[in-house]
């Protein structure tokens, strides 16, 4: 679940994310001939290629969904230009993937060879970004099998349905939630209600309490080799186009009211 960021009271995590935090920021190029600025960097545009690549686009269609120009986005994939906040929250929109991700990628995140101990993730650390309507802290360190973050938004306005390949799961921690999967199902999720959707699904959501919601989401990872196949690339489908397997939402539920199907439900 990957637009508009909601301020985070939270703490700053100890390293700084390599691309501007100056929201209106210029993007920087390389010099004339060109060179990597660093290896975060580096690593933030092979994942950008990588995800471009995933999904069939070209850099001049990127280019015209994001409103960023073809040179830059090329030298952005090859380490040799710096992007502010702003352009790599449009890459992220653009791509199904979000702000905080993309910076994630900019971790070195190896283990040592041979190291299987624990990897220990304190109260004040953890890569912190834009993620949809909100803001997001990712929960575990290093090379990871999937993506663990606690999710924070105010967002009244559920705003554009979101697609991604990766299958996702949300529990709510704490406030009331109307998760919209558009043909699929709309339920009202309260604290301790959980809902798993495949990859592909439309979804969005917003929030029905003044205080915001807490939740905490568990998103798939793909290796490039993991990657599922797919009869069309996810950008060909509009956002409220249903899959053509049938797969929907399933709305799991604790407590004595448990999640509302809003489903036909009057508008």
């Amino acid at each position: 679940m990957p637009s508009q960021t909601v301020t985070s009271q939270r703490a700053q995590p100890r390293h700084q994310a390599s691309p501007s935090s100056d929201q209106e920021a210029p993007e920087q190029e390389a010099p004339e001939h060109g060179r990597v600025l660093d290896a975060q960097l580096e690593r933030v545009g092979a994942r950008i290629r990588a995800l471009r690549h995933r999904l069939d686009m070209t850099l001049v269609q990127l280019a015209a969904l994001t409103g960023l120009s073809h040179s830059f986005l090329s030298q952005l994939e090859r380490g040799h230009a710096r992007p502010s906040m702003i352009s790599l929250e449009r890459i992220a929109k653009a791509l199904g993937s979000s702000q905080v991700e993309l910076l994630a990628a900019g971790d070195s995140g190896s283990r040592e060879p041979g190291h299987t101990g624990p990897g220990l993730l304190r109260a004040t650390e953890g890569l912190r970004g834009s993620f949809g309507d909100g803001q997001a802290r990712l929960l575990a360190p290093h090379s990871r099998a999937f993506e663990p973050m606690e999710y924070t938004g105010r967002n009244t306005d559920p705003g554009d349905y979101y697609q991604h390949e990766e299958d996702e799961f949300i529990y709510v921690m704490s406030g009331s939630v109307l998760a919209d999967f558009g043909e699929k199902g709309r339920f009202v999720l309260d604290a301790g209600d959980s809902v798993y959707y495949y990859g592909g699904t439309p979804h969005r959501w917003s929030t029905l309490t003044p205080e915001g919601y807490h939740l905490f989401l568990v998103k798939q990872k793909f290796t490039p080799e993991e990657v599922p196949p797919r009869a069309e690339p996810l950008r060909a489908r509009r956002a409220n186009q249903p899959r053509t397997d049938g797969t929907a939402p399933l709305p799991l539920t604790s407590g004595i009211s448990g999640a509302a199907d809003l489903n036909g439900a009057a508008e």
